[in-house]
């Protein structure tokens, strides 16, 4: 998880404070900064319409409601292999129901990026009525070619599930332009919030169902208190039915909005850009030294997996970054390596000092 901008944790701070006296908690508050948290995330995502954007506890409730709503009754899901649970127990379970659930690998070559993405490419066709992805794959850093997944499932009819835990926040996203019929993401990663909240996409395939909780707050007029007892039977428009019970957290909402405003004025493009400036010359000595790391076309700069050469040891190399005190992670087969704007040429000097030790020991 990332850390916390000093301003985010400012936020949460304040957050605790006004929750101490709830007579300075008004109706409109249980309403006026979650709008406002979904009007700036659509600026960080390119979406026109606020209102298909939810606030989530986790990935796996923005994940549940898709799966639970889903307009077919069978047919084909599509996976990437060793993609995060959270994107893969949901869909497990409807093998239950009669749907055909395939995991889609990589193949074990130099070009290993293009041929997952062909891969996946190919295994779409019209008994396809999902593909459910991340923009880059959560243990190395592949880059999903989204724009061309979206266009071969207009092509069938499927829908685009799209897991932006890894990505949105540092790598550039358009909902106009990808399409996606949802995009669940966890505000604790590169949206550089708090744990416990993130932020769900959903699209007009998903208008009309039936949210996880029958909740207050998602009913339409739910800001007229007086009225809350006048049962109401109609939800709240597009796709506010599905937010999370309580989401007007004081703590955790203004702490995410802070977050995603900073990351507004930098710029996802810019992160990218600053990363790929960090780490090129550090990537070419890794290569150099045996490591295997993707082509730059089909990895992010934010996220990229590290492949060990068949002389290291992992516990060695393990010790060694301990020793150098570099946080990185080990994700099946790889070693994920996941800079951003708070790391420096410091950093990534420890980092190749921790990762030559293991080899001239």
């Amino acid at each position: 998880m990332s850390p916390l901008l000093k301003q985010v944790e400012k936020s949460g701070i304040a957050g605790i404070k006004k929750k101490r006296n709830p007579s300075k908690i008004y109706g409109e508050d249980f309403f006026h900064e979650t709008d406002t948290l979904r009007q700036n995330y659509s600026k960080l995502i390119d979406n026109p319409e606020a209102n298909r954007v939810v606030l989530i506890p986790s990935a796996s409730y923005g994940l549940a409601n898709v799966v639970n709503n889903l307009p077919f009754q069978e047919g084909k899901i599509v996976l990437a292999e060793e993609q995060f649970p959270s994107n893969v127990y949901p869909w497990l379970k409807l093998k239950e129901k009669g749907f055909d659930i395939h995991l889609i690998g990589p193949t074990d070559s130099e070009k290993r990026g293009e041929s997952w993405n062909e891969k996946i490419l190919t295994s779409i066709d019209s008994h396809t009525r999902v593909v459910a992805i991340g923009h880059v794959h959560w243990s190395d850093g592949t880059l999903f070619h989204l724009e061309k997944i979206r266009q071969r499932l207009d092509e069938v009819g499927g829908l685009l599930v799209i897991d932006g835990t890894q990505s949105v926040g540092a790598l550039p996203f358009s909902v106009t332009h990808l399409r996606p019929d949802a995009l669940i993401c966890a505000g604790y990663k590169w949206l550089m919030g708090p744990y416990s909240i993130g932020l769900a996409y959903y699209g007009p395939a998903f208008d009309s169902g039936v949210p996880l909780e029958e909740n207050w707050i998602n009913r339409l007029k739910s800001d007229d208190f007086a009225n809350l007892v006048n049962y109401q039977p109609e939800y709240r428009e597009q796709a506010l039915r599905y937010e999370v019970g309580e989401h007007s957290n004081f703590i955790l909402v203004p702490m995410l909005n802070k977050a995603i405003n900073q990351l507004i004025r930098w710029g996802p493009e810019k992160i990218q850009g600053y990363t790929e400036n960090l780490m090129s010359s550090a990537i070419t000595e890794m290569q150099g030294l045996g490591y295997k790391i993707e082509e730059q076309e089909w990895r992010s700069n934010h996220l990229f997996g590290v492949r060990l050469p068949a002389t290291i040891d992992k516990e060695r190399l393990h010790q060694s970054l301990l020793k150098n005190r570099v946080s990185i992670s080990f994700r099946g087969d790889a070693i994920r390596i996941a800079p951003n704007v708070y790391n420096d040429e410091i950093d990534v000097r420890k980092l190749l000092k921790a990762m030559k030790e293991p080899i001239f020991a």
